[in-house]
């Protein structure tokens, strides 16, 4: 089983001082990354939020936001006059009529547009002015229940990832057969064509026997494309067993990393092909892999 990386989750908890909720959402990123918004009052909690997120969202760039729903509404408190800064203000627009030799009175509109004659409601207080304080433990437990819907939702979108790559993994193999069964013919063709070049060579020149020897074994090495056939159907098989694992590891990396080497297997089928119908699997592999690079990006 496999999560993806992109995912969101909800929770909500009744407290004393009223309805916490938690939304976290989560996008790649190679590592673990996180991003907390606490209400007012309460940035100490920020390295515990991350604490309890861990062991549940291995990778990925998580966004946890948390919010306070006040019961009453006279709790959420009103704006506040702060009466000195607004004779202040007035003082300074009569200042600025006088030194201008402007005419008309200053209105209290414009009074309370000076900035924090009017200030809003502070989130991290009562309207009675005290601070209040969100219990830690029903924080934790709330921030733990949205990390687990998280997880369901990577898991179910993980699930979609791995029919997807299933799929590319079979578009491969059906390549990689198309590869293996035409290379035993090329490798007919290109002998009976270095025989009849070597044939042509003899009757008119004198030949060093050794030496020939061993530019058909280079040759014939060079040409030879078993190892890198072998080798990606080892790369295919461990990426149906990393997808088949029970979810208890990111695996994300692994995938990326058997992605690298089926592409570069894919590279050396295509320079050692000198065949048309090689060379044209040894792109749709190469179209696949891209694919497969594609979709494990998103890969817890």
């Amino acid at each position: 089983m496999i999560r993806s990386m992109t995912g969101w989750g909800q929770a909500e908890t009744d407290t004393e001082v009223g309805r916490l909720r938690v939304e976290i959402r989560t996008v790649n990123h190679r590592f673990l990354n996180t991003s907390i918004r606490l209400p007012h009052g309460h940035d100490r909690l920020e390295s515990s939020v991350v604490e309890w997120v861990k062991p549940k969202l291995l990778r990925g760039h998580v966004t946890v936001g948390v919010s306070l729903e006040r019961d009453d509404a006279t709790d959420r408190g009103l704006p506040e006059l702060d009466l000195d800064r607004a004779r202040h203000a007035h003082e300074i627009y009569r200042e600025l009529g006088h030194a201008l030799g402007l005419i008309g009175e200053v209105d209290v509109a414009t009074i309370a547009r000076f900035p924090d004659v009017i200030r809003p409601p502070d989130p991290g207080r009562t309207s009675g002015g005290g601070a209040f304080e969100i219990p830690e433990e029903a924080l934790r437990e709330t921030v733990e229940a949205a990390a687990e819907a998280v997880v369901t939702f990577r898991e179910r979108e993980g699930e979609a990832l791995r029919s997807d790559l299933e799929a590319r993994l079979a578009e491969l193999e059906t390549a990689l057969d198309r590869v293996e069964s035409r290379a035993p013919a090329r490798l007919v063709a290109e002998r009976d064509r270095l025989r009849e070049k070597i044939g042509e060579l003899i009757e008119s020149h004198e030949v060093d026997e050794e030496r020939l020897a061993r530019e058909v074994t280079w040759l014939a090495e060079k040409w030879d494309i078993n190892e890198e056939i072998v080798r990606f159907r080892g790369h295919v098989a461990l990426m149906r067993e990393t997808l088949g694992g029970d979810g208890s590891e990111s695996v994300g990396k692994r995938l990326s990393f058997i992605v690298q080497e089926m592409h570069r297997e894919a590279n050396t089928i295509g320079s050692k092909a000198n065949d048309t119908e090689i060379g044209r699997a040894a792109v749709k592999m190469k179209e696949e892999v891209e694919r497969l690079r594609e979709q494990v990006e998103n890969v817890e």
